[in-house]
């Protein structure tokens, strides 16, 4: 009698273990695979535009704020300077774009050169953000 109790108890038993095993290594990979966007660090009022179109692949997020400042990856960065940090961050991940998050009253010339020095460093394609409607 004793046995009979304990086989079906057995029986009713279900092992989660291999369940949580592939859970653990979907997470894994969706982590290593993740290609994370590096905030600049400030916030920034968007001009608006009539035509806009989105991005889906970006490396650098370049923000010039209202006092002609740059930022990226939350740091300030001077002028000359944005070239060497595009050059690194593209390296990261080649196949994005630069971004560039302009102030609506930044100077258009900071912006500009922001811009060259974006091309210098390689970048295949360079943005203005816009306020999205």
């Amino acid at each position: 009698m004793k046995r009979r109790i304990s086989d079906q108890t057995n029986e009713g038993a279900v092992d989660l273990t291999p369940m949580l095993d592939v859970i653990f290594i979907m997470l894994i990979f969706f982590i290593v695979t993740a290609v994370f966007i590096k905030e600049p660090g400030v916030d920034i009022i968007r001009v608006d535009a009539e035509t806009d179109a989105a991005q889906n692949r970006i490396a650098v997020l370049i923000a010039v704020t209202e006092d002609n400042e740059i930022w990226i990856d939350n740091r300030e960065i001077e002028s000359n300077g944005v070239r060497a940090v595009v050059e690194r961050m593209r390296n990261e991940n080649p196949q994005g774009s630069v971004v560039i998050q302009a102030d609506e009253t930044s100077d258009s010339g900071v912006v500009v050169d922001v811009i060259d020095q974006a091309r210098a460093a390689g970048a295949p394609s360079i943005a203005v953000t816009t306020l999205n409607d």
